[in-house]
């Protein structure tokens, strides 16, 4: 069965839908227009229930199947970012300064297209749970979603989602069982020193010769303190200091991000990060302040339920188009904290040749979308059959 020919109906409406909200990217937790707009929809299909404001603008629509059953939960997530958009298409974001470069807008018209679909059929058992959350660019909306309780709330058994791809080729599917993504933390660092004329260095502690000294000794945690077979990502993405070539400032400002697999990799990295800090502090004579912010754990698939979730994908795009053991990768993502709630799978979907996530010039490709709603609907219809 390739694309569910119902669905494959609905491809302009997707579209449509798609493409209004990529006018309107919203950000974090505050998404009202987008959230009215899906909310709209869903009651549009009829769905059996629709539970809103969590997560203060998430939701969870439910569609009752014929018969008892479990329940399965597929997510998309619907924020946008704050970066400005150089696309120059005709639906362009009418939010200067925030547009969808990530393809949330696709996420959510792929699960819109699902719900249709089975509000329409209904030809599956027990129930599905369509999870519509906010902030997985930002503070981990997946994370209180779970908090406020969906999982219990309505008895999910077991989770799906998917995310693009750039570069993937079109329609095709990649996931493996295990670690798929990396665990991200972020870090901090403060340093005060005494500033003072250029051309008396002598009388001053300088704030910027320790920012490059702590920069460098950081990155000898990756090559110096850590087992190479061990993955591990340690960036300095920040340094922020002085105003005018003759004045030494008497502060500067570190940032940047840790990826990690391995929990005691990650104490390693915060262990090494304050001795570092406190080192280069003490020998360049200044006073360094380190705030290590621990963040989204790493996602890992359930191998059962990745299994199965493949075995859907290349029902859908062919059993050639669909990786099944492909590389983990230190991107990450909120979703893991709904993996660690209940066991599902994480897929990445292949949009073809396109700027890369999070570019100014990326947009999603509308052409995938009849695909991701498909595998959403055959997930539900494969776990929950009529006749089991």
């Amino acid at each position: 069965m390739p694309v569910v020919n119902r669905i494959a109906d609905y491809a302009e409406e997707m579209k449509a839908w798609r493409r209004h909200l990529h006018q309107i990217p919203e950000l974090a937790l505050d998404l009202p227009k987008t959230a009215a707009f899906v909310a709209e929809r869903l009651r549009e299909f009829g769905v059996d229930e629709l539970h809103e404001g969590i997560a203060q603008t998430g939701m969870v629509a439910i569609i009752n199947g014929q018969g008892e059953g479990p329940t399965i939960g597929l997510r998309a997530d619907m924020d946008a970012l704050p970066i400005p958009e150089e696309t120059g298409v005709e639906y362009v974001s009418g939010h200067p300064g925030n547009m969808h470069a990530c393809g949330h807008d696709g996420h959510t018209a792929m699960l819109l297209g699902a719900a249709k679909y089975l509000a329409e059929t209904r030809n599956f058992r027990g129930r599905a749970a369509l999870i519509f959350q906010p902030a997985e660019e930002a503070i981990g909306g997946a994370r209180i979603m779970v908090e406020e309780g969906i999982m219990d709330r309505f008895d999910i058994g077991e989770v799906y989602a998917l995310h693009n791809a750039p570069g993937l080729p079109e329609g095709h599917f990649l996931t493996t069982p295990g670690a798929l993504m990396a665990a991200v933390d972020t870090f901090d660092i403060h340093i005060q020193g005494k500033g003072g004329h250029g051309a008396m260095p002598h009388e001053t502690r300088d704030p910027v010769m320790a920012a490059c000294g702590i920069a460098q000794a950081i990155q000898t945690i990756v090559s110096r303190n850590h087992h190479t077979l061990e993955d591990l990502v340690v960036s300095v993405t920040q340094i922020h200091t002085g105003t005018v070539d003759n004045v030494i400032p008497d502060t500067a400002y570190i940032n940047g991000t840790v990826r990690t697999f391995n929990p005691e990799v990650q104490k390693m990295v915060m262990r090494r990060m304050k001795e570092i800090v406190a080192g280069q502090a003490a020998s360049y004579g200044v006073e360094a302040e380190l705030d290590y912010e621990v963040g989204y754990p790493a996602t890992y698939n359930d191998a059962e339920k990745t299994a199965f979730a493949v075995e859907v994908a290349q029902e859908i795009s062919g059993a050639g188009k669909v990786e099944a053991d492909g590389s983990r990768e230190m991107g990450a993502e909120d979703f893991a904290y709904m993996l660690q709630a209940r066991p599902g799978s994480y897929l990445f979907l292949g949009q073809g040749d396109s700027a890369g996530l999070h570019h100014p010039k990326y947009d999603f490709n509308d052409g995938i979308a009849p695909v991701g709603a498909s595998f959403f609907a055959r997930l539900v219809e494969r776990a929950q059959p009529l006749n089991a």
